[in-house]
């Protein structure tokens, strides 16, 4: 698809710290990314008019701002003098302090909504900190991608099959593995097909979001390694199911971004609280990519192996029968005893 591939490389040149045009009929937007501008990058783009910030609501609310009760997801802010990159940085960097070294912000005057969303939601995907610098774009700059095609990047509805193998496990020598892949090309989940399922059935299936750190390096401040082993043996004791492994590392926030979760975590923040002080929500997931993966095997009824509502209730929205939540019961350690807790308290987790 040739708008994939437009923002395939808009994604990239934001990794790499340049600019990016997003537009929306005449509107349109330059923007680059805050935690990867350099000062010689943030003079340049200066050049080309006064600067504003684009920040998440959700961070504008952890630094109580008073600027988060707008609509949408992405608040435009600027300062009393120009904006500069220590500020941007204040802003954005949630292990600053950021109240001692921000000025007072003020809302910036309204933009156009779609592209403010847009370039958030790019910035997101990038899974970097939601945080841009922006101005209007001037008539020469390019190359410029369409802020619907940004939002359509991702649709469940793009997803396909594209490969499978056997795929022979300790727990499984019979195992079977499905890679489906849509627009977002890199963005590759998984199925691993466990026993033998009858998919005319209600299929015991267990919704599993990536978790590098507890899933391969055995991280004990999660339960995300002790769940998917778990899960795996529930399902071949029920003669057979599938794990579905979805992309969303720390509820769909990313490895890095995880990382700083992490740092707050270690200075008091539970889980829920860093993710919203990093400018997230508490669980970006959705579950509309699952729900179509179930269908394109051929999947329309199962038996939810979750301690979610919130993955019984994604499911049901897009239209797949979840006729059965089968709980999943892990034992807590000393170093994820809160994260439980939170899941419980917070969350809703039926633990």
């Amino acid at each position: 698809m040739i708008y994939a591939d437009a923002i395939d490389s808009a994604l990239a040149m934001l990794r790499r710290g340049r600019a990016v045009i997003i537009e929306d009929g005449e509107a349109a937007l330059a923007c680059i990314a805050v935690e990867l501008a350099s000062p010689r990058v943030f003079d340049a783009f200066a050049d080309g008019g006064e600067v504003e910030l684009l920040a998440s609501r959700d961070r504008m609310a952890a630094l109580k701002a008073g600027l988060e009760d707008i609509e949408g997801d992405a608040v435009s802010v600027t300062t009393e003098g120009p904006m500069t990159l220590d500020i941007a940085r204040a802003v954005a960097n949630p292990l600053l302090d950021a109240s001692v070294a921000l000025p007072r912000l003020r809302l910036a005057e309204p933009g156009p909504a779609t592209v403010a969303h847009a370039a958030m939601r790019l910035a997101k995907t990038a899974e970097l900190l939601p945080a841009l610098l922006v101005r209007p774009a001037t008539a020469t700059e390019g190359p410029r991608v369409s802020a619907g095609d940004i939002l359509h990047y991702s649709a469940p509805e793009t997803l396909r099959i594209i490969a499978g193998a056997e795929l022979p496990i300790h727990d499984d020598e019979g195992a079977r593995l499905m890679a489906f892949a849509g627009a977002a090309g890199a963005e590759v989940h998984v199925a691993l097909i466990l026993g033998d399922p009858d998919f005319s059935q209600p299929t015991l299936v267990r919704l599993h979001s990536e978790c590098l750190t507890g899933d391969v390096f055995g991280s004990l401040r999660c339960d995300c390694g002790p769940q998917l082993a778990a899960a795996k043996q529930t399902i071949l004791e029920a003669g057979g199911g599938v794990v579905l492994y979805l992309r969303q590392e720390g509820r769909k926030i990313g490895l890095a971004n995880k990382m700083r979760a992490y740092a707050l975590q270690g200075r008091g923040y539970d889980t829920v609280d860093a993710n919203f002080h990093i400018g997230f929500g508490a669980d970006d997931r959705d579950y509309d990519v699952a729900a179509r993966m179930l269908r394109l095997m051929g999947i329309e009824q199962v038996r939810l192996l979750t301690n979610n509502p919130e993955k019984v209730a994604g499911l049901r929205k897009a239209g797949i029968g979840v006729v059965e939540r089968v709980p999943l019961r892990i034992a807590a350690n000393p170093h994820n005893e809160r994260y439980l807790d939170t899941k419980r308290d917070r969350s809703g987790h039926e633990l």
